[in-house]
């Protein structure tokens, strides 16, 4: 040990020295040297901290309490008992609903109180029903691989290739671009279709017969303000005016 110091901090007595390229500090009450930690002369090695449980291993956890004492349970319960099984009991409720989802633990509410509770039977069952059901998708996969098969097969029949196949499909890509440049120039023609004409003919007919019943029955309320307010001539006509019903309306 080189460079050793000894050091008094009031009624702290600690030793400080090297060892590797460390510092050590040794008191009474602790002592240090790259997480290595001693009270009273005893050395404890903090370096490796305790590894957290991954979600499988809370799950496996969990389990393993219903198995082991094949009871019910009130969540609350279970949220004592995670922590002895490694589980902090804030997230055995997360941990346990995913084994109710998973179908490994049920649950059911009796009147105000909801239970959890897993048999390894029940665990055993779920897993010969998945197994049972992962048999019967391979099963028809496999029915639904062969019948593509089949059809595949079917459909290369006459598209094998050839000189012929080559030509006929030039001649058709050929025919497509004709008739693409041929709907184009008809599109440029659309306003002079005959049918469009004489529909936009009857367009104009029936907004003309529209503007002139209008224009019938602005005359007529003119009329008929005139005969009953004569007294009011110029105010009604400010109004007309205001409103745009000028003294050159007319039918078309």
């Amino acid at each position: 040990m080189e460079d050793d110091q000894r050091l008094n901090y009031g009624s702290l007595n600690a030793f400080r020295g090297s060892q590797g390229g460390g510092d050590i500090l040794m008191a009474d009450g602790e002592v240090t040297n790259y997480g290595i930690v001693a009270f009273n002369g005893k050395e404890q090695n903090h370096d490796v901290k305790k590894r957290g449980l991954s979600l499988e291993e809370k799950r496996e956890h969990m389990l393993q309490i219903f198995y082991d004492s094949q009871d019910f349970f009130l969540l609350k319960e279970l949220e004592k008992l995670g922590p002895k099984r490694g589980v902090i009991s804030q997230s055995v409720k997360d941990v346990v609903q995913s084994l109710v989802d998973d179908d490994l633990v049920l649950k059911d509410k009796i009147g105000t109180s909801v239970y959890f509770w897993s048999l390894p039977s029940c665990a055993g069952n779920q897993l010969r029903n998945a197994s049972i059901k992962l048999e019967s998708d391979i099963l028809s996969g496999k029915k639904h691989l062969e019948e593509l098969n089949e059809l595949r097969a079917s459909l290369m029949l006459g598209r094998e290739e050839s000189n012929e196949r080559e030509q006929a499909l030039e001649e058709l890509k050929a025919i497509e671009l004709e008739y693409k440049k041929l709907k184009e120039e008809v599109t440029l023609y659309a306003d002079n279709d005959p049918v469009a004409l004489e529909t936009m003919k009857n367009a104009i007919q029936v907004a003309k017969s529209a503007a002139n019943r209008w224009t019938d029955n602005i005359f007529t309320l003119q009329q008929w303000c005139s005969s009953n307010f004569p007294e009011a001539k110029e105010q009604l006509e400010h109004t007309y005016k205001e409103v745009g019903i000028t003294e050159d309306l007319e039918y078309i």
